[in-house]
């Protein structure tokens, strides 16, 4: 069998090709492989002359492939993109240290900025590139290696490991003006309540959070509103009210004394957060330094 070298007379008329047969013009293919006109001319010459065949009709500022030269594209056509996707797969697993991660602001702010110093002191070699979105993207579509989504953990297109518990208490400044702590439910639904009016992500509000406590209570849409989970724990902790703390984003401010719980109730929810990442891609080595980075928080390193 004739090895590959033998029929064809460079890799650069190979690439020639199937830049002038993808765009039907010589000039085009040059500009697109950074090289003149006459160099393609050239090239796609040299290829014809080696195969013994036309591959273009030649036109005025155009060319035409031949019924040989189509069947011919097609499957340099086919082959390049396996060769490329290969290509792509190894230099992201083995070559690209560099890992996306897609969060709410929420989760960027207050989880994942106050580990970034452990982060880089454990993965000193990896580019995080933190993307904060206003709903949950579609990471295979948009080429982002991770997110961070809230769910039940079953997701079709995703690999999915849980980070925390959709744990959910009331927080607020320890300077917001109350007489006293509320004594109960009663007491803590007649204070400002701040609401967080996401419009794409679907998330416990007020009500949720009261009838799982047993308490009924009507939203009669009074009170601070925002749009974003960033916003609604700053304005807490400003003393603008009483906001719905997860947890896993509070936690830290609690314990540092940003923010303090005004009562002791919580809801603990049958949803939970979740690293996600998509089926149809192998996780790289970069990414799964980052997600089991993520993971050791949560004691679940998988």
């Amino acid at each position: 069998m004739q090895s590959l070298r033998s029929l064809i007379s460079s890799p650069s008329a190979l690439f020639a090709f199937e830049a002038a047969a993808r765009l039907g013009s010589f000039t085009a293919a040059g500009r697109e492989l950074n090289v003149t006109q006459a160099a393609v001319s050239f090239a796609v010459k040299q290829f014809e002359e080696s195969l013994g065949v036309g591959l273009f009709h030649r036109h005025h500022r155009r060319v035409e492939l031949t019924e040989v030269g189509e069947r011919l594209a097609h499957d340099v056509t086919i082959g390049l993109a396996h060769i490329r996707r290969s290509v792509e797969e190894l230099k992201r697993r083995h070559g690209d240290h560099r890992v996306s991660l897609a969060t709410s602001t929420g989760f960027a702010a207050y989880w994942m900025v106050p580990r970034l110093a452990r982060f880089h002191v454990a993965q000193p070699d990896v580019e995080l590139r933190m993307i904060t979105t206003d709903k949950d993207v579609d990471l295979a579509a948009e080429g982002i290696d991770l997110g961070i989504y809230r769910g039940d953990g079953a997701w079709p297109d995703y690999d999915s490991w849980l980070l925390a518990p959709d744990r959910i208490y009331p927080v607020c400044s320890p300077h917001y003006r109350m007489a006293q702590m509320p004594a109960d439910l009663a007491e803590l639904s007649r204070l400002n309540l701040i609401h967080l009016d996401e419009p794409f992500r679907s998330r416990p509000g007020w009500s949720d959070w009261f009838t799982a406590m047993g308490h009924a209570w009507q939203d009669k849409g009074k009170g601070l509103r925002l749009n974003d989970y960033a916003l609604v724990l700053q304005a807490a902790a400003e003393g603008e009210g009483i906001a719905l703390g997860w947890h896993h984003v509070v936690e830290d401010s609690v314990r540092r004394g940003r923010l303090i719980r005004p009562v002791a109730d919580e809801h603990i929810t049958e949803q939970g957060i979740f690293i996600v990442a998509p089926k149809s891609r192998r996780l790289s080595p970069a990414s799964e330094r980052v997600r089991d980075f993520l993971l050791s928080f949560a004691g679940r390193v998988s």
